[in-house]
């Protein structure tokens, strides 16, 4: 296949953190296509996980300052890349994975094609083992799962993550508006992806999401576990979204639905145990299960272990009260990254894109080129 500017960009995504793995018929690129225009897919090459300004990104592409600028700001408006801003100081533009991160910023530019396309690249995307080493979510219980007796850290219970936030963003889920599209979807809540702080901004400002308070965020957490919603938020202690998924929208859930032992692949630092002598035999576990762990034998619920993620939703609702969570050993604890950015260097050297080495010759590589513009803006005044 001839070599394109799509093919440099796709390779240049798939050295960051969440991969973006090459298919034999080419359906990445033909994603890259639909998003970027080949002006935006040659400049987003010359982008790292390094916040920089215009003048230095203007520079390693050979570009005029007014140019690179106008374009960056063009691009961060379509959610293609990431930019950060700071009172007084020029704003500073960073790579931005495809998942999580682009796709989910294409929530108002779906069409029947693009969602075909990624529908069909979404198993490729998802590599189990590596998800399996270095989940980008995890998952939490819902709030009315967790008995006052068990241990919880505050990072792994929703109620807890709510409070100790300031900013809340309410935005459309994109898994359950593709599915939608595509004619199989649910009728789950559509605005149930929740932003917090900095990860909101862009929802907020190109109008995708809107702006709520704490209480609207825990009514959204009471709806998603009357709607049976598993919530997952970002895998770090301090996360910066939560998502409230369905077992049949959510690409994470659905993929993971089809291995024969989800729980190996979900981080959930809880699991169910069922007390087979106080079940009535209702049912209702089983329509509220999104990975199928739970089956009648009889009269009697059995519960498949290996395909239990912890999400509490069975408990929750159980009348029986034969259901509940337990933490698991201490073994079979998922590590819990302190927040996003070590999460993502984490992700990138479970999947040996990144190491020290390479990650000194990036911060090198900056230093040089923030010189080396500012010599030549100097020059040039």
């Amino acid at each position: 296949m001839e070599n394109t500017v799509y093919q440099e960009l796709a390779e240049h995504l798939d050295r960051l953190p969440g991969g973006f793995p090459s298919t034999p018929d080419g359906r990445e690129l033909r994603i890259l296509r639909r998003l970027f225009t080949e002006a935006e897919a040659r400049l987003a090459c010359h982008l790292t996980l390094i916040p920089e300004t215009a003048r230095v990104i203007a520079y390693r592409c050979g570009w005029v300052h007014d140019k690179a600028a106008t374009m960056l700001e063009s691009m961060w408006q379509k959610g293609l890349i990431l930019k950060l801003e700071s009172e007084g100081k020029s704003p500073r533009y960073m790579a931005c994975q495809f998942v999580v991160g682009i796709w989910e910023f294409q929530v108002n530019r779906l069409d029947r094609e693009l969602v075909a396309d990624m529908t069909d690249y979404i198993p490729v995307l998802f590599n189990a083992d590596a998800w399996r080493r270095a989940p980008q979510m995890r998952t939490i219980p819902v709030n009315r799962s967790i008995d006052p007796k068990l241990p919880v850290m505050p990072h792994e219970a929703a109620a807890a993550l709510i409070r100790s936030k300031d900013h809340f963003v309410i935005s459309p889920c994109i898994c359950r508006k593709e599915r939608r599209m595509a004619g199989h979807g649910c009728d789950g809540p559509l605005d149930a992806c929740i932003s917090f702080g900095d990860a909101g901004s862009y929802f907020i400002q190109s109008g995708i999401g809107r702006p709520v308070d704490r209480q609207t965020v825990m009514e959204l957490l009471e709806t998603a576990d009357r709607a049976g919603l598993v919530l997952q938020p970002s895998n770090s202690r301090d996360p910066a979204w939560i998502c409230c998924c369905c077992g049949c929208c959510c690409g994470v859930l659905r993929t993971v639905n089809t291995y024969p032992k989800p729980a190996e692949l979900v981080a959930a630092p809880f699991a169910v145990q069922l007390d087979d002598d106080r079940c009535t035999g209702c049912g209702i576990c089983l329509e509220r299960c999104q990975m199928g762990a739970l089956a009648l034998k009889g009269k009697t619920a059995q519960l498949n272990k290996h395909r239990c993620i912890g999400c509490g939703l069975c408990v929750s609702t159980c009348p029986a009260g034969c259901l509940r969570l337990t933490r698991k050993p201490r073994s079979q604890q998922p590590r819990v990254p302190a927040n996003m950015a070590t999460a993502l260097l984490r992700t990138a050297w479970k999947r040996k894109k990144i190491g020290p080495f390479q990650l000194a010759a990036e911060i090198g590589k900056s230093q040089r080129d923030r010189y080396l513009s500012s010599r030549r803006s100097t020059n040039n005044a």
